[in-house]
């Protein structure tokens, strides 16, 4: 239909908007006549030939109200998406009429005027009221040179030999065999699952529930002693939280750790390292590009905060849940990729709450976004489209099964990615920035002296590996 809507546009808090439609009368008949066309070549009665039904018994046997409702259905659609045409309006979703359709269909006559109010979410408009001289608050990252021999030490000790030891009793660092029996202080009943023969067991602290482990420290082989500990609070099985514990544990065969020794050969067959110097050049290397990665993460997150905070703008609804979504679906694809049915643990109850509980961080996530947006468009910070090309030829360099990836889309990845990177720069080279007392780097990206070792870490922790049987003992 040409003829040209009569809207009016107001706005609505949460980035929604308002439009007021006055649709012609002439408008109104057509969309009627239209439905009596539709549903006259659809219905079939007794008598007539499809699409010769005449429009008196049309109307008697499916009755007017239905002609009346198709043909508003069919006027509603087509008038808000010319309207929005109309009025250069970009919707995030389909508009929604602000008195329902069924009271709008009491209104509703055939070749009359009708006015009806669309509302429907539109893209915010972020602003920023300061992009320059933010102050921001950051966690340091230090390089401690210490975490070189603690890692060496991890490697040297997962690649060590179990050695039969006499004479001594159980130590921190051993490798017990033990076979045990538990039960609930409070009932007496046994513990499901918790008892076990031949279970290895590395005498660490935290390795399994608070005081199995330091009950078995000084006991003798041979020796047989009762032990009491208490299930964690957070423990995995719901009905032992909280619960003492009787443990009558004998230790039936004790072990040692033989440390390879420190030196080229040990290098060889922690890592792909030629030497020990190597190794330890390899770890310090690794150490310091991970503390400077997390120093920077960090000083780019609180940086993020205090733009955060400058930002004004009204987060639509429509946003916030495809937000939703999107984390949502993050979540299913870990749970799938670990093995486990998603079909089975994403009950309608489940995904209610998750929806619910991921809402703040999709909020921060969108306001975040946002933010970056606005600085983007008030520098006027672009990126050049050598900047991008440069960036594809290096992915397309490292990334062997290119042909199964959609180039469109992976552009616009690599773009948001370096947009997000320059902008971050900028506002770092803006900005003040305090350091607050720096933590030593954890165990980050070199948490071992090489993939050699895999096989060897593998193989120390047959304690927890051999003792799935008795996994109601294992913290």
């Amino acid at each position: 239909m040409s003829t040209a809507l009569k809207v009016k546009t107001s706005p609505r808090p949460a980035s929604r908007v308002a439009l007021e439609v006055a649709i012609p009368a002439g408008r109104s008949q057509a969309s009627y006549d239209a439905a009596v066309d539709k549903l006259s070549r659809t219905v079939r009665l007794p008598g007539f030939r499809k699409g010769k039904v005449p429009r008196q018994v049309l109307l008697q046997q499916i009755g007017p109200l239905r002609v009346r409702a198709t043909a508003l259905e069919d006027l509603v659609d087509s008038v808000w998406r010319d309207a929005l045409a109309q009025e250069k309006i970009e919707a995030l979703g389909a508009p929604e009429l602000s008195e329902g359709f069924d009271t709008l269909l009491e209104r509703f006559n055939p070749g009359e005027e009708l006015t009806l109010t669309l509302e429907l979410d539109v893209e915010p408009t972020p602003s920023l009221r300061a992009t320059k001289g933010l102050a921001a608050e950051a966690e340091a990252v230090a390089y401690d040179p210490a975490r070189v021999d603690e890692l060496i030490e991890q490697s040297r000790k997962q690649l060590a030999t179990l050695v039969p030891v006499e004479g001594r009793a159980a130590a921190d660092g051993d490798v017990a065999v033990v076979s045990f029996a538990g039960s609930f202080t409070d009932s007496g009943e046994p513990i499901s699952g918790g008892s076990g023969e031949a279970l290895e067991v590395e005498l660490e602290a935290g390795r399994m529930i608070p005081g199995f482990v330091e009950g078995i420290l000084g006991q003798a082989v041979g020796e047989t002693r009762t032990v009491t500990c208490t299930f964690p609070e957070e423990y995995a099985q719901e009905e032992a939280r909280g619960r003492g514990a009787s443990f009558v544990i004998t230790l039936t065969e004790l072990k040692g750790r033989e440390l390879p020794a420190l030196d080229d050969a040990f290098a060889q067959q922690a890592s792909d390292k030629g030497s020990l110097a190597e190794l330890r050049e390899d770890l310090e290397t690794r150490l310091r590009e991970d503390a400077e990665r997390r120093a920077r993460s960090n000083r780019h997150d609180a940086l993020l905060r205090a733009l955060v905070a400058e930002l004004e703008v009204e987060l639509p609804e429509t946003l916030i849940q495809r937000e939703i979504r999107s984390l949502l679906e993050q979540t299913a694809n870990q749970i799938t990729q670990q093995g486990m049915d998603i079909k089975k643990l994403f009950t309608p109850e489940l995904v209610r709450s998750l929806q619910e509980t991921s809402r703040p961080e999709a909020e921060e996530r969108l306001r975040r976004s946002l933010a970056l947006k606005a600085l983007a468009t008030a520098e006027s910070i672009v990126l050049e489209a050598g900047e991008i090309d440069a960036k594809m030829k290096e992915l397309s360099r490292s990334l062997s099964d290119s042909a199964t990836i959609d180039p469109v889309r992976l552009r616009e990845a690599v773009s948001e990615d370096l947009l997000r990177d320059k902008l971050l720069e900028w506002l770092e080279g803006h900005s003040t920035i305090t350091e607050t007392a720096a933590a030593s780097e954890g165990d980050g990206a070199a948490s071992g002296a090489g993939d050699k070792s895999a096989k060897a870490r593998t193989n120390a922790k047959g304690a927890s590996d051999k003792g799935d049987k008795a996994g109601e003992a294992d913290g």
